[in-house]
């Protein structure tokens, strides 16, 4: 590939979304560059690979290049005031934002776009492996690792671009499917949207930008979905769920666990059909089905979709596991998950119930924006009372600043649980001990949140093995048993 990022400068590259771009144009030869604030886990395949990675964000890292870059990639996260940023618009130099560099990826492909408040990112790994599974090698670019292959990004050789589209700053306005799924809408971002009205009216735009003679595909149990579906002109619409009702819908009949994961029976095509889901929770179910009618969409075969999906081993961060302490007993299992909102909290939850079994489940929260926390702390606190025990700690602020009176203790002081079941620790350090004093026997932890909350997991499980005197700091890392 050559033109207008042969080669790209990368402000950013260690993000999950830059570094997905970074993969793909290193692997169509192009000449990649990039810095971040801080080291990355992605940097060590990044320079593998041959891009060129400073730490630490300066003027001079434009120059990283052999030549002037024919482009400069940025994301929302990215500051106006960033030192690169502000070169590359003194020097003249092209910026594009992450979105715009995506689309240009894309061209030349059927290009099949996952959106909408949760589930984006399972549906699209979802559709992915699916896909892959019947040797249709898709390049795809996805907001979190596949366990499979461990990456968010890949260059195939098909001629399908499988997308996460992302509409919390409305970038994915810049694309133009020719199938989009979207799972949901309900209000989110507003940091950015301002009012509700106004993130949902990013959908219709999103929906007008299928390619003509598209198909949008849309959960039919969903309010926000269905009325966006209604709204739509010029495409084709097909749903699913347990409201879906046309001949050309995939309408969810039931839905069971099964070992680590579950069977979900739909009615489509005219037959009966059972799709078995190796990840936890019928909302997961749910995207497979979503994913399973984009795959048939894009012209795969419905008996080999069907084997691919029952072979998903999920997405890092998704329900992941983390090992399970070497105490006494069947030992305590934890688990990290990504959810950031009250919707997905409350699927997660009802997934993790389902999970352990006889074992209480102890929620380690950490909410995401200071905007967020302050405009849905009721609907967390609800959302927490699905657990056992509730540890609910800080803001992990991000990209905004501090606001007065907006804390965890806004979530924590109206969860209904018995207050001796809700716990605010605004200290970071003391998170292990605190859940090692709550958990035992064969309870399940999950460690929830957008942010860094995710590190928590291995020090949770060290804690529980130091209390039980074990040697084996890291826990079982084997699959807990069904």
């Amino acid at each position: 590939m050559s033109g207008l990022l042969e080669r790209a400068h990368l402000i950013g590259i260690g993000g999950a979304g830059m570094s997905g771009i970074a993969r793909i144009l290193l692997a169509r030869g192009n000449a990649v560059s990039g810095s971040d604030a801080k080291d990355s886990r992605a940097f060590l395949t990044l320079r593998a690979q041959g891009a060129r990675i400073e730490v630490g964000q300066r003027a001079e890292n434009l120059d990283l290049l052999d030549g002037e870059p024919t482009a400069v990639v940025v994301s929302t996260a990215i500051k106006d005031d960033n030192p690169e940023l502000v070169a590359a618009r003194e020097r003249g130099l092209t910026v594009l934002h992450r979105a715009q560099a995506l689309a240009e990826l894309m061209r030349g492909h059927r290009v099949a776009c996952i959106a909408g408040t949760h589930g984006k990112t399972s549906t699209t790994s979802m559709l992915t492996v699916a896909l892959q599974h019947c040797r249709l090698d898709p390049s795809f670019a996805i907001g979190g690792d596949l366990n499979e292959s461990g990456a968010n990004a890949h260059q195939g050789t098909g001629g399908l671009f499988v997308a996460e589209a992302d509409e919390s700053d409305g970038s994915f306005l810049t694309f133009e499917p020719s199938v989009a799924v979207v799972t949901n809408v309900e209000p989110d971002h507003l940091d950015h949207h301002g009012t509700a009205e106004a993130y949902i009216s990013v959908f219709d735009s999103f929906v007008r930008r299928i390619e003509p003679g598209g198909v949008l595909i849309a959960c039919a149990d969903d309010d926000g979905a269905v009325e966006l579906a209604r709204r739509a002109e010029g495409v084709r619409v097909r749903y699913y769920g347990h409201s879906a009702t046309g001949e050309q819908d995939a309408k969810v009949l039931d839905y069971h666990p099964r070992g680590h994961g579950g069977v979900v029976r739909i009615s489509l095509q005219g037959r009966e059909i059972d799709a078995s889901v190796a990840v936890v929770g019928e909302h997961m179910a749910h995207n497979a089905v979503a994913a399973l009618l984009a795959g048939l969409e894009l012209g795969a075969p419905l008996d080999e979709l069907l084997d691919g999906l029952a072979a998903f081993g999920g997405v890092r961060r998704r329900f992941e596991f983390k090992g399970r302490s070497d105490g006494p007993g069947a030992g305590v299992r934890v688990y990290d998950d990504y959810a950031h909102h009250p919707t997905e909290v409350i699927a997660q939850l009802r997934a993790v119930r389902e999970a352990a079994g006889e074992g209480r489940v102890i929620v380690v929260f950490q909410p995401h924006l200071y905007s967020r926390t302050r405009d849905f702390a009721a609907g967390f606190a609800e959302a927490l009372a699905l657990a056992d025990e509730a540890v609910v700690l800080d803001v992990y602020g991000a990209r905004e600043e501090p606001e007065p009176g907006v804390s965890g203790a806004l979530i924590a002081e109206q969860v209904p649980l018995p207050a001796e079941q809700v716990h605010y620790e605004p200290a970071f350090d003391r998170v292990p001990a605190l859940v090692a004093d709550l958990a035992g026997g064969s309870d399940l932890v999950v460690t929830m949140g957008a942010g860094d909350v995710t590190m928590l997991g291995p020090e949770v499980i060290a804690e529980l093995n130091r209390r039980a005197g074990s040697t084996h700091e890291g826990g079982s890392q084997a699959r807990p048993s069904a």
